[in-house]
C-alpha cells in the first residue's frame, strides 16, 4: 500500500470520529428533548444521494487541550442540494459544548458566509446554540473577524440579494439571537428558546421571575413578538418546511454556469486510484504533474500552453466535468531549460513565474476560471536567479493572481512553501474554494531546511555570547526544531486553523472541482481586470 493510500485512509478514520461530534452523552440528550443530531438533521434537510461537500471539519482540532475535544468546532458547515439547489448550510453541533462559540467556530461560520457570497448560494442557518463559550470571551467578542462579523454579514448578505433562511432549533440566546432575526426568513420549533436574556439573567437584571416560554418560546414569538415567521412543532417539520421554501427560490438557484463549458460530465482520463501511485506521500519523489491532471480532468481535454517554456510549471486549459478551466500547476520533475541549465521539480524560477503570470492573464481576458495545483517548495534562490530577475518575475505573478477577478480553485497537494504558497494563490489570495490532500504540508520552509537555519542561527548567537554548544546540544536543539516544524506542517494543523477548506481524499479531487465550477452562477460577470503598475 502506498504512502499517500495509508495517509487517506488514517485521515478518513479520524474525519468519521469528528462526524460523532460530542458523543452518546451529547445525542442522548438531544433525544431527550426531543430533537435530532446535527447529522440528522442535515441527513432529513438534504435531497437524497446527492454528496455533501463539508467544509471545515477539522476547525479547532487539537487548538483548546484545557477544554477537551471540540469536533468541528462545534458547528458543521458545507454545501448540498436541496431541491436541487445548492446551498451552504451552517448548523451548530449541540452535542458538542452545547453549540458554543469558540473562535475557531466563528472563523468557520464566517469562512461558510464568504464562500456562499462568491458563488452566490442560499444560506440556511440551522441555530442550537448557547452562544460564546464565555472562557474565551475575549477572543471571540470585538474584532472585526470575532462574533459580530456573523451578523454584519446576515444584513450585508440580505442586502446583496442572496436568500438567507434560519430556523432555530433549540437554544439561541444572547448576542446570537440576531442571527435568524436578521435573515430573510425565520422558522422556529416548539420547546426551543430565543431571547437576549435568558431567565436566570432577567432576575438579575432587574429582578423579575420569568416563564422561559413566556420569555422567549416559540408560540410567543409566532403569536406576540411576531419575530418568527413559521412555528413548527418538531425537527422533522421544521426541516419539511424548510425545503419547501428553499423549493420556492428562483430557478437561477438551480442551474448553475452553464457559460463555462457544456456542462456535461465526460470520462476523466484515468481512474481515480491511480493518483495513489502517482504521487508520493512524503514529498519527497519526483513525478510528472500532467498524469495527474489526467486523471482529473475530462479525457481528452488538457491543451498545455507554452509547454517548451518555463517547465518547472506546467499551465493548461482544460474541462472538469464539462466545465472549462485554466490550471497552473507546479511540474515536480527535474527538467532542463532550452539553455541546458538543469531546474528543480517544484521551484519557481523566473520563466515560469512569467509563463504562470502570462497565462493567468489570458485566463482573465477570455473570462475563465483558474485552478492553481500546488506542489512548491519556493521561488529560486542565489545569485543566478537574482540576478536573473527572480524577485521581478515572482512580483508579477503575485500581482496579476491578487488582481485576478475570474473565479480562483486551489488544490494544494503536497508543499506549499514560502512565498510560493502566495504566489500560487494560497488563503490569503481570496481563492473561491481551497482544498487539499492529505500529503499535504504547509510553512515558511521545510523542517530540514528551518532546523538547519536555525540551528546555525542559535550556534552564532552562543558564540557572540562567548559560550561553545557541544555537538550533543546541537543534535538535541536540532531535533527538537525539527519535530516541531513536522508537526505545524501536518495539513490537519493546517485545516484546524482554517487554511484550507476540506482535506479530500485524492480519488475525490475531481468531485470537489467539478462540484465548485459547477456552482459558480450562471450570471456571473467579472468585474474589469487590471493590474495596476508591475516591473516587466
Amino acid at each position: 500500500m502506498s504512502l499517500l493510500r495509508q495517509l487517506t485512509d488514517k485521515i478518513a478514520t479520524q474525519e468519521e470520529s469528528l462526524r460523532g461530534g460530542g458523543g452518546d452523552l451529547g445525542r442522548e440528550r438531544q433525544k431527550r428533548l426531543g430533537r435530532l443530531t446535527v447529522r440528522q438533521r442535515l441527513h432529513q434537510l438534504f435531497d437524497q444521494d446527492e454528496p455533501f461537500f463539508e467544509i471545515g471539519l477539522w476547525a479547532a482540532y487539537e487548538m483548546y487541550p484545557e477544554w477537551g475535544d471540540i469536533p468541528a468546532a462545534g458547528v458543521v458547515t458545507g454545501i448540498g442540494k436541496i431541491h436541487g439547489r445548492p446551498c451552504m448550510v451552517i448548523a451548530n453541533d449541540a452535542t458538542v459544548k452545547a453549540g458554543t462559540f469558540f473562535p475557531q467556530s466563528v472563523k468557520k461560520v464566517l469562512r461558510a458566509q464568504r464562500i456562499a457570497v462568491q458563488f452566490r448560494l442560499p444560506l440556511v442557518y440551522l441555530v442550537d446554540s448557547a452562544g460564546v463559550f464565555l472562557p474565551l470571551q475575549d477572543e471571540v467578542f470585538p474584532d472585526e473577524d470575532d462574533f459580530g462579523r456573523i451578523f454584519r454579514n446576515n444584513a450585508v448578505i440580505s442586502a446583496a440579494g442572496i436568500p438567507q433562511l434560519a430556523a432555530i432549533m433549540g437554544n439561541c440566546v444572547a448576542g446570537g439571537a440576531y442571527l435568524p432575526v436578521l435573515c430573510d426568513t425565520v422558522v422556529m420549533t416548539e420547546g426551543s428558546q430565543l431571547f437576549l436574556a435568558g431567565p436566570a439573567l432577567v432576575k438579575a437584571a432587574i429582578g423579575q421571575d420569568v416563564d422561559p416560554e413566556q420569555l422567549g418560546g416559540a408560540r410567543m414569538h409566532a403569536a406576540i413578538s411576531g419575530t418568527v415567521d413559521y412555528r413548527e412543532p418538531n425537527d422533522d417539520a421544521c426541516l419539511c418546511r424548510l425545503r419547501s421554501l428553499v423549493d420556492l427560490l428562483p430557478d437561477r438557484y438551480r442551474e448553475r454556469n452553464v457559460s463555462l463549458g457544456t456542462g456535461v460530465i465526460q470520462p476523466r482520463g484515468a481512474g481515480g486510484d491511480k493518483l495513489y501511485e502517482i504521487v508520493p506521500g512524503d514529498g519527497q519523489g519526483e513525478y510528472d504533474v500532467r498524469e495527474l491532471l489526467t486523471c482529473v480532468v475530462d479525457t481528452g481535454s488538457l491543451q498545455e500552453f507554452k509547454s517548451e517554456y518555463g517547465r518547472t510549471v506546467v499551465t493548461s486549459f482544460a474541462r472538469i466535468g464539462g466545465y472549462n478551466v485554466g490550471i497552473v500547476a507546479n511540474q515536480r520533475q527535474r527538467c532542463k531549460s532550452e539553455r541546458g541549465r538543469l531546474q528543480i521539480g517544484g521551484v519557481l524560477y523566473a520563466d515560469s513565474a512569467d509563463k504562470a503570470a502570462r497565462f493567468v492573464m489570458d485566463c482573465n481576458q477570455k473570462q475563465l476560471p483558474l485552478l492553481f495545483v500546488q506542489d512548491v517548495q519556493g521561488f529560486m534562490v542565489g545569485p543566478d536567479a537574482e540576478q536573473g530577475g527572480i524577485i521581478r518575475a515572482g512580483a508579477k505573478l503575485v500581482n496579476v493572481v491578487s488582481n485576478s477577478v475570474v473565479p480562483k480553485l486551489s488544490l494544494i497537494v503536497g508543499g506549499s512553501f514560502g512565498a510560493g504558497n502566495y504566489a500560487l494563490c494560497g488563503k490569503a489570495y481570496d481563492p473561491w474554494l481551497i482544498i487539499a490532500w492529505p500529503s499535504a504540508r504547509y510553512a515558511v520552509m521545510g523542517a530540514e531546511q528551518a532546523a538547519d537555519t536555525l540551528v546555525t542561527l542559535r550556534v552564532a548567537e552562543a558564540e557572540r555570547s562567548g559560550k561553545q554548544m557541544t555537538s550533543k546540544e546541537t543534535s538535541q536543539l536540532r531535533k527538537g526544531i525539527r519535530r516541531t516544524y513536522e508537526a505545524q506542517t501536518d495539513i490537519r494543523y493546517g485545516a484546524a486553523r482554517g487554511w484550507v477548506d476540506a482535506i479530500v481524499a485524492p480519488h475525490e479531487t475531481r468531485n470537489w472541482l467539478a462540484a465548485a465550477l459547477q456552482s459558480i452562477p450562471v450570471d456571473f460577470t467579472p468585474r474589469a481586470f487590471s493590474t495596476g503598475v508591475m516591473q516587466v
